[in-house]
């Protein structure tokens, strides 16, 4: 193993907090492999680059010699997680998780190292759970210090509702970090009661407490809210190479060190240069934006695919061209209304391109949105009608294309 400075340096590379440091040194000190836990709930079968951020940062715990656990969370996620929320989530049912499990698990293993990433369900443990061993497990805990969290005061301070079951769910997470056995816990930073949380029950119960580690939430492709597929400024997982790297290619300039670190393989030491060149005013930030699609679409796509994939970014972009297979619309879709203008949310699902408005208007906000190649800003979902004249294309992505005649 490296030093525990060198592993610090690593282990320290974008997160946000880490308590108590002085815990994980004297963990790191004692030079055996820590075991590191992630819970997720698997609440949807597809990931973006924001879920990846803790994986990254587990795959990182694994390359310095340590083990990690992922823990499935098909117990939990039927009260489901509220931090950060400002209500009650909707809930799934056993055969919504288990499918959502099977392809979550499938997609983490493209960032972790299988041999060795540990997955447990925490249902094993939480469905057979006798009710004398759930009352003393919430015995340990107290209303007033769960009131505490910021999501639930909000909410508590603002008259809205707090289902009694979502109190359970930082017990149970708890709980699994002393199932586990972890050292370790992971999270984003809205995460850090329940980490906290962990600790408290590991000490009640004479175990040495888990260190809770946390993550920033990654910025999406509109440069100003969290990735979320319901902003639309999202880039999946499962997304083709093609896409993925033009989607890439649209982030704002000042997100790519960000990015790097939280997302790419890059070593650490490496993105440190790439910030010393940012501060310095030497970067350049087209070509380290086409550094760091190549390395996602490597990483989730296999080697060489970043390379093909920019291949065909700059046939179509750099170059202008425009596939020869584009679907032709009727040129009277594009209906102005009583402002003069055309609702181009609209056009969009029109043309096939979005399903819906809605998703229509995410695309624009997403930035992949193009009317002959210029792309149009965020917000701007009505545009003027001099800019759709016959046999202008429009665009979102590297794949939906409409010409309009």
């Amino acid at each position: 193993m490296l030093s525990v400075d060198e592993q610090l340096k690593v282990i320290l590379s974008g997160t946000m907090q880490v308590v108590p440091l002085d815990e994980l040194k004297k963990k790191l000190e004692k030079g055996v492999p820590l075991n590191i836990k992630l819970g997720v709930d698997p609440t949807s079968p597809d990931l973006h680059l924001g879920h990846a951020v803790p994986l990254r940062k587990m795959r990182q715990f694994q390359d310095l010699g340590h083990n990690v656990t992922l823990i499935i969370g098909n117990g939990t996620a039927l009260i489901g997680d509220p931090s950060g929320r400002d209500s009650t989530r909707p809930p799934l049912t056993e055969e919504q998780v288990e499918a959502n499990a099977k392809t979550y698990v499938a997609q983490a293993m493209k960032i972790l190292d299988p041999s060795r990433t540990k997955v447990v369900h925490n249902g094993d443990w939480i469905k057979p759970m006798t009710l004398d061993k759930m009352l003393g497990l919430m015995s340990k805990f107290n209303v007033a210090r769960i009131l505490e969290r910021e999501d639930f005061h909000n909410r508590y301070t603002n008259g809205q509702s707090i289902a009694l079951h979502e109190f359970i769910y930082p017990v149970l997470q708890a709980y699994d970090s002393v199932m586990i056995e972890a050292d370790l816990e992971m999270g984003g930073n809205d995460q850090i009661f329940n980490l906290l949380a962990g600790r408290d029950l590991m000490r009640d119960m004479g175990m040495e407490p888990q260190v809770a580690l946390t993550m920033p939430l990654l910025v999406g492709l509109d440069g100003q809210k969290k990735m979320s597929k319901s902003y639309g400024n999202y880039v999946g997982l499962t997304d083709e190479a093609n896409d993925m790297f033009g989607k890439l290619m649209s982030i704002k300039d000042e997100l790519v060190p960000m990015y790097f670190r939280l997302c790419s393989t890059l070593p650490v030491a490496e993105v440190d240069k790439i910030d010393a060149a940012y501060a310095d005013g030497s970067a350049d930030p087209y070509a380290l934006k086409r550094q760091l699609a190549r390395n996602i679409v490597d990483l989730y796509h296999g080697a060489g695919a970043g390379n093909e994939a920019q291949a065909a970014f700059d046939a179509t972009f750099k170059k202008n061209q425009i596939p020869d297979d584009v679907a032709e619309y009727p040129m009277s879709l594009a209906v102005t209304n009583e402002d003069g203008k055309v609702y181009l949310a609209k056009l969009l699902a029109e043309v096939g391109i979005a399903k819906s408005a809605g998703e229509g208007r995410r695309l624009i906000d997403g930035g992949g949105v193009r009317i002959d190649g210029e792309p149009v800003a965020a917000k701007c979902y009505n545009v003027d009608p001099e800019l759709l004249h016959a046999g202008c294309v429009l665009q979102s992505g590297k794949r939906r294309w409409a010409r309009l005649v």
